[in-house]
């Protein structure tokens, strides 16, 4: 007891000493991420990152020059393949697809070109509002989120903010009393027995809060001073409005490459598609990072929540995707707020990020499902289409993701450089739009990290999509152990 004792105490110690560079480090994110999303921010790169720039660029280039040497190969293997007997079908369901695409891509610029975030309302007419977060192994980037919650631009006497630890292993309770001190009877803090997961720490905030809208945000985030006004003034303006998703950007892009590329990823997923989705009141997963809910909307489906299974184990991811079908499922709306920023943490190493995505990608895989029994059903008095189309588009990637990969090993086995230069050059071509985007939104020399992580996603991570689906049944978390094996690492250290 006195070695676990003195270990803590070491490891608060630790904390405090890096805690001067950690809030430097994020102010200094969160100004820059808080400035107009207009304007263009230009920020040096490091070495590594100039280098693994200049490798994509070389590697695109590359590609092109393959697919122009090899024309008369590239024409022969098409030959080949329409006269095989799988070929010319595959050939024939691959041009629908494109042609679906296509039309799905051309929609939805349409929608963000239409789409406008909706203006935070008075003072007066803002709800009440109580926000959840729970937390597991945060460590210190607890206090910095709920001193960002506490420091929004909303009247203290219609916010109500609830902090959960979920029996953490690290001194994130301690962070969480130390939260408290500051802010006094502005936070409630609470801790769990044990870690039963982060859908039994919303729960246990659901059933304890008293706003009129609850808000999630996650330990490791930090939202801009307007976040919270804006993320819940849809609900005020549309009375169809049973949640919204914020808008996520990237916390620790200064501190990794995965981070950078993921920065991009995410504004291009939030920024673009999900305006779209907005447009169609659809959205298909309001993000633990940030997200408001309706509270009659949330007790609807409570029960259901807490106690989903699939295939007869109970569901302990996808919270919020789930979370958001449900909400759906009822006739709500389902919008997305280009004006609510929230920062957030993402895996900084390849363990972390693949398995993000596998978590991610067996969440989609089975409320894919569970929305397939009421999108075809009258389950919204208004247009159903916009969900529809959301739906089927999702639901073929899912499906068409087996024969994809035998295609491209087979392609790779057949003829590798014909497969290296057409899928290098074909990045090349997709990923100009969100560069494009990018760099209109905010910064050019960022912008390019989207065709790098294209290339990356598409030769180290095109396995997660296939591996979720047929390991949807599977449960965990994943990333927590990754937490718990950096606290032991520490302690050892020590």
């Amino acid at each position: 007891m006195k070695t676990e004792t003195i270990i803590s105490k070491q490891l608060y110690s630790l904390n405090d000493n890096t805690r001067s560079i950690e809030d430097s480090l994020s102010r200094s994110i969160f100004r820059i991420n808080s400035k107009s999303s207009k304007k263009v921010v230009d920020r040096p790169s490091s070495p590594l990152g100039f280098i693994v720039l200049i490798g994509t660029f070389i590697a695109m280039i590359a590609g092109a020059f393959l697919v122009y040497k090899l024309q008369s190969d590239f024409d022969q293997f098409h030959i080949e393949r329409i006269n095989s007997t799988w070929g010319f079908p595959f050939l024939v369901l691959t041009a629908i697809l494109f042609v679906f695409q296509t039309g799905v891509f051309l929609y939805n610029l349409f929608l963000y070109l239409r789409y406008k975030p909706i203006p935070s309302v008075t003072d007066d007419l803002l709800p009440t509002c109580t926000v959840i977060v729970p937390a597991y192994n945060e460590g210190k980037l607890v206090w910095d989120t709920l001193l960002s919650l506490a420091d929004s631009d909303y009247p203290e006497q219609k916010l109500q903010i609830l902090a959960i630890d979920d029996g953490s292993k690290d001194d994130t309770w301690y962070w969480m009393q130390q939260a408290k001190i500051k802010l006094g009877d502005r936070l409630s803090i609470y801790q769990q027995p044990v870690n039963k997961g982060k859908r039994h720490a919303l729960y246990r905030g659901f059933e304890l809060a008293t706003g009129e809208i609850f808000v999630t945000v996650d330990s490791d985030s930090i939202v801009k001073p307007d976040t919270l006004r804006n993320l819940v003034s849809p609900f005020v303006v549309d009375e169809k409005c049973g949640a919204v998703a914020g808008n996520v950007h990237v916390l620790n892009n200064k501190k990794a490459i995965l981070p950078k590329m993921l920065n991009v990823s995410f504004v291009m997923s939030f920024e673009f598609m999900r305006s779209a989705e907005s447009m169609l009141g659809s959205v298909l997963c309001t993000p633990g990072a940030a997200a408001a809910y309706r509270n009659t909307a949330v007790f609807e489906c409570l029960s259901e929540w807490i106690n989903q299974t699939f295939m007869g184990e109970p569901s302990d991811i996808g919270e919020d995707r789930a979370m958001t079908n449900m909400i759906l499922k009822q006739g709500y709306h389902v919008l997305f707020q280009r004006n609510a920023y929230v920062l957030t943490n993402v895996p900084e190493e390849y363990t972390g990020l693949y398995k993000m995505f596998i978590r991610w990608g067996r969440s989609n895989v089975r409320e894919n499902i569970m929305m397939a029994k009421y999108v075809f059903k009258d389950f919204r008095n208004e247009s159903k289409f916009g969900a529809r189309l959301l739906f089927v588009n999702q639901s073929l990637k899912i499906v068409m993701a087996f024969p994809f990969l035998i295609f491209m090993l087979f392609f790779i086995v057949i003829h590798p450089l014909l497969f290296l230069g057409s899928t290098l050059l074909s990045i090349l071509i997709v990923s100009s739009f969100p560069v494009l985007f990018y760099a209109k939104r905010y910064s050019l020399a960022d912008a390019f990290w989207a065709y790098s992580y294209s290339i990356f996603y598409t030769f180290s991570l095109f396995w997660i999509t296939p591996y979720a689906i047929i390991t949807a049944n599977k449960s965990g978390w994943l990333t927590r152990g990754l937490s718990e094996k950096k606290i032991d690492k520490v302690a050892c250290e020590i």
